[in-house]
């Protein structure tokens, strides 16, 4: 599976406290060919920590989270961000599909069965969203 995004990547190395970061101006595409983990080979022989944050845009994410907490009927000052879990807001399949539906109307969009189902996080929500959009262009 080869996915197309924009992104930046944070490397630290686990011998000094400098950070590298390299950010992606055009998509770049990875591929972690059926892998459930990416993995990379670097050029210099240090053990490195990779960091990879959300691809997607962070008003998307804000925007999904104000969706989530409506449909949840969430207190306004209740906290969800792009790694919140749906089960963890206290949703069950039938609060997930009704937010799939909201995300759907909001952004003007169709999610397929078997991929909004595999929705659990507000960034899985937000990357599907983009990826989607992308689509429709």
């Amino acid at each position: 599976m080869a996915t197309t995004f924009s992104s930046s990547v944070s490397m630290q190395t686990t011998s000094s406290l400098a950070t590298s970061r390299i950010c992606f101006q055009k998509p770049a595409l990875i591929s972690n060919h059926g892998r459930t983990n990416l993995s990379f080979n670097m050029r210099r022989s240090i053990p490195t920590r990779l960091s990879i944050s959300c691809a997607a845009k962070q008003e998307t994410v804000d925007k999904v989270s104000e969706i989530v907490k409506k449909q949840l009927s969430l207190a306004k000052d209740q906290k969800v961000v792009a790694e919140t879990k749906f089960t963890d807001l206290g949703a069950d399949s039938l609060d997930t599909v009704e937010i799939v539906m909201g995300l759907e109307e909001e952004f003007g969009i169709q999610m397929a069965e078997e991929r909004a189902q595999k929705i659990a996080t507000v960034e899985q929500a937000a990357e599907l969203i983009e990826e989607l959009m992308q689509e429709k262009k």
